[in-house]
């Protein structure tokens, strides 16, 4: 199908060039993305034998490409969560949650680097991490740039509605052709051509606009597109704040369990020293020793990968942060934990409603979504103009005399070939859209607190709990250390008992995670994150 695209009024320039659009569903190949599926029908096979050369031009030109932006706008869509929003609803899992990937696809993963990596170690807070963020973090710059465009965007609008006011000095000098102007004559005594003759011109020029409401809808517009400009810069501080802390937090669960795997490898190699010298001394069987090494090279694995993630982690915290390329740091805050008294959900959902900066943002965007709408009502309406200038024209800057004009000019619309329609229209399915919007950013931010109450409770239950299984794990470890040193069993049990510890740890490290970052969440939620997540992270 060919189509040819124009862009409309103030939104590009134009083009003529043809667009061609190929529906795969037409060629009856279907694709299922992202499971990787792709099937070509019968048809396709029919096609094939009846034009093979029109089938393979099809697929050589047009599937590739097709099928690469499909894939490509999948992953553009999550990339472009920014300052509207970005899902927030973290689990209680090693590797962030939902929160965690879709900040990994947004520009809030990414920062700019700041220069001067030195040899030292430095000593990196979670205050430290969030200034760094702040100053550094990707996305928090692009949206400040975009506040800065908003800004920029509303003095452009409240210029036509101000006065403009230029100046203007020009010398120049002519000669005229009367024959070259049409006047073809011979006079005697009158020169056919004459010149040169100096003109000097010089001035004041004024133009204003008396009334024009289409424009001072427009503007009020733009003003509005500010506002909600600033309250999604505040919003993104909120997204940086809880990207860096969650990095940061990844980082600590990290370190705890390369502590924890460190441990366990340790306890395993004693335990396989000790089945090798039973079986030396002809206590044991070999098949205690053989148990024993297989459980110490798990250890041993656990271990490398236990490295490996956490220095990922750090690349990433990194990476949010800005630290310079290359630096080493090391992790100076523990991992908290402190009982959170909240508010209720009802209180909780006030506060979020009446601070959260991306639900004022969707609210100064419908109020200016509503004065676009009325602006584009307001291109029926007439306008006046005043214009004038005063200066002085002569032959020269010597020989010159003054001169005026002034006047006014009403402009009155009869008709616009249904340009003005269109923009009603266009104007009226955003507003819709805009109100649509807010409504749903007010059910999500529901959920949102609602979800993060919940997960905070059941986290820090999940804590308690865990820490009573890393105890008693513990002890049975001990037992079963001691019950197979005094011969009374074989050292199954310990393997048991190690297995055990292990999982209790990993449960203990996941709650702990969890319940820090669904303080977190709970501080996003009702917009208090930048303020306040200092004080829920000391339980206050």
């Amino acid at each position: 199908m060919w189509h040819n695209s124009n862009f409309v009024k103030n939104e590009g320039p134009r083009t003529n060039s043809p667009v061609i659009c190929i529906s795969t569903a037409a060629l009856e190949i279907h694709v299922n993305l992202p499971g990787g599926l792709l099937s070509f029908p019968e048809p396709v096979a029919e096609l094939s034998k009846r034009k093979p050369l029109l089938r393979k031009g099809i697929m050589r030109s047009f599937l590739v490409p097709v099928l690469t932006a499909v894939i490509l706008g999948g992953c553009g869509r999550a990339a472009a969560q920014t300052s509207s929003g970005i899902s927030t609803g973290i689990a209680g899992s090693s590797d962030g949650g939902q929160a965690g990937a879709a900040l990994r696809q947004s520009p809030f993963s990414g920062s700019v680097p700041e220069a001067g990596a030195t040899a030292a170690i430095l000593p990196l807070s979670f205050k430290d991490a969030i200034e760094r963020g702040l100053r550094n973090n990707l996305g928090l710059l692009l949206q400040s740039d975009a506040a800065l465009r908003a800004s920029g965007t509303k003095w452009k609008e409240l210029s036509g509605l101000l006065p403009n006011l230029s100046a203007q000095a020009t010398q120049s000098a002519a000669q005229i052709d009367f024959a070259a102007e049409g006047f073809r004559f011979n006079i005697p005594g009158v020169p056919k051509v004459i010149g040169p003759i100096g003109i000097f011109q010089s001035g004041v020029f004024l133009q204003q606009s008396l009334f024009d409401w289409h424009a001072i809808e427009r503007y009020r517009s733009a003003r509005e597109d500010e506002n909600a400009a600033h309250h999604s810069l505040k919003n993104a501080r909120e997204l940086v704040v809880l990207a860096v802390g969650n990095a940061y937090l990844q980082a600590l669960a990290g370190a705890a369990r390369l502590d924890t795997a460190q441990a366990q490898q340790a306890t395993a190699q004693a335990l396989y020293d000790k089945a090798l010298d039973q079986q030396n001394a002809g206590v044991s069987p070999a098949i205690d020793t053989l148990r024993a090494k297989v459980e110490l090279q798990n250890r041993q694995q656990q271990l490398i990968a236990a490295k490996n993630a956490y220095a990922k982690q750090k690349l990433a915290l990194a990476r949010v942060i800005g630290l310079p390329t290359g630096q080493e740091f090391n992790l100076t805050t523990p991992a908290p934990y402190q009982p959170v008294t909240t508010s209720g959900v009802d209180e909780e959902l006030r506060r979020a409603y009446l601070s959260r900066p991306d639900y004022l943002a969707a609210v100064q965007q419908l109020r200016a979504a509503e004065e676009m709408r009325r602006a584009a009502t307001a291109e029926h309406y007439p306008t006046v103009d005043i214009g004038g200038n005063y200066g002085a024209a002569g032959v020269n800057i010597g020989i010159s005399h003054g001169q005026f004009q002034v006047g006014a000019t009403l402009n009155v619309p009869l008709y616009a070939g249904g340009r003005t329609h269109g923009d009603v229209l266009e104007a009226e399915a955003a507003l819709r859209q805009s109100r649509q919007q807010l409504e749903n950013l007010r059910g999500q931010i529901d959920y949102e607190v609602r979800s993060a109450l919940l997960d905070l409770q059941s986290a820090a239950d999940q804590v308690e709990v865990a820490r009573s299984s890393v105890d008693l794990a513990e002890q049975t470890l001990t037992q079963a250390r001691d019950r197979f040193a005094a011969g009374v069993s074989d050292n199954l049990e310990v393997v048991q008992a190690q297995e055990s510890l292990a999982a209790a740890h990993e449960s203990y490290i996941s709650s702990l995670y969890a319940h820090n970052i669904a303080k977190l969440e709970l501080a996003r939620s009702i917009g208090f994150a930048e303020e306040g997540v200092k004080q829920y992270l000391q339980g206050k």
